[in-house]
């Protein structure tokens, strides 16, 4: 079996590179690609437009449908603004913890994923093994769906994945969907003195947010049946308002940045069409009366789809047997694991570390859970 130290020192290697989601990730891609190929992986590095991001697609066994997935981000969240008592980019190791952005957040599920690569190689005969690092999961799961896309018109594919994303090495099979939107209205500016002369933005954003915030209570009465989200409707958020500047200005710009989390595609699709029809029959037609010029419009900042829990499934099966779990649980948070279900392919997520340490300070991993995700990972073949 792969040692311990051995996954924990490649773990090393990957926090120093710096891959958060706004700037590169080709250096940590290339070095990951060298050790999958030096293992005997067929390795491909697909490149993202602007040539300055990459995800990487590698498989070990035969060249035949039904292979096995192992997929997980290379992206981490900044660190801006956190106060870390070390380096974030220089792993340290601490009664019993490895401290470093992306430790948990999910690095140590790549390295354990990659150290255990030639191990599983001489294993591997009959049924394919396939590994997917991605980029921007953080950012709307950029590199997932580009990926996806190049999946889908190939014949191989893998019949079920399994998504390392922290879940303390928990079975997962589902979460909810993530769409997240910025709307902007313009309107016509003026002096406070004379409302009528103007098209107050902030007036029209704040009528927005109303009509979500209705829609957000008829959600309630969509509610699948047996939905077992918590919860189990869909839900609607307003994360912030931003216009105007003084008392007495008439402000002719406004934003609202929103998020739905969708537990079924037609949740979303009914509140998109809502909103539209609220904006092209009411706001915009009172706005245009008054200014010509004026426009409401909505950026998709992301939009990924939820992990729909399956009543029987390989993956959950063959995760449970590798983890000793007796059953698949849900999660809040959004993965890309929901790109690759609509490809066909069951999915589950499981990984080391809690999700409770992503995206914080001194995130770190235990030395524990990377055990367990090794021991996971060293089931997956046959012995020889």
């Amino acid at each position: 079996m792969t040692t311990l130290d051995e996954t924990i020192a490649l773990l090393g290697e990957l926090v120093a590179y710096p891959t958060v989601s706004a700037d590169s990730n080709l250096a940590c891609i290339e070095a990951l690609a060298d050790r999958l190929e030096s293992a005997g992986a067929r390795v491909e590095v697909m490149k993202s437009e602007s040539g300055e991001k990459a995800n990487l697609y590698a498989t070990l066994g035969p060249e035949v449908h039904g292979g096995i997935l192992l997929s997980g981000h290379s992206d981490v969240v900044p660190v801006e603004g956190q106060n870390w008592s070390a380096d974030p980019f220089a792993m340290t190791e601490r009664e019993g913890r490895l401290y470093g952005r992306g430790t948990c957040d999910m690095k140590g599920f790549i390295a354990a994923c990659v150290a255990m690569a030639p191990a599983l190689a001489a294993r591997i005969t009959t049924r394919p093994l396939h590994f997917a690092f991605t980029h921007d999961e953080e950012t709307g799961c950029i590199g997932a769906k580009s990926l996806a896309e190049q999946l889908k018109s190939r014949e191989i594919l893998p019949s079920v994945a399994i998504i390392g994303e922290p879940t303390s090495m928990r079975v997962v099979e589902g979460h909810k969907g993530c769409c997240e939107y910025t709307t902007r209205f313009q309107g016509r500016g003026g002096h406070g003195s004379n409302p009528a002369a103007g098209v107050n933005a902030v007036e029209y954003a704040a009528r927005y947010i109303a009509r979500l915030m209705e829609l957000r209570e008829a959600l309630k009465a969509r509610t699948p049946p047996q939905s077992r989200f918590e919860p189990p409707w869909t839900t609607i958020n307003t994360g912030s308002l931003i216009g105007g500047f003084a008392h007495n200005v008439i402000p002719a710009e406004a934003e609202v940045q929103w998020e739905m989390r969708p537990v079924v595609d037609a949740d979303a699709a009914f509140v998109r069409a809502e909103m539209q029809s609220y904006i092209s029959e009411i706001l915009l037609p009172e706005m245009q009366a008054v200014a010509p010029e004026a426009t409401i419009t909505t950026e998709t900042i992301g939009d990924t789809p939820g992990l729909m829990p399956a009543t029987e499934g390989e993956a959950a099966a063959l995760a449970c047997a590798l983890t000793g779990s007796n059953g698949g649980a849900l999660v809040p948070f959004n993965t890309e694991a929901g790109i690759f279900q609509k490809l066909g392919i069951d999915v589950v997520i499981c990984g080391p570390g809690s999700i409770e340490q992503a995206h914080k300070p001194d995130e770190y991993l235990d030395i524990s859970q990377l055990s367990q995700c090794l021991a996971m990972l060293e089931r997956l073949g046959p012995r020889p």
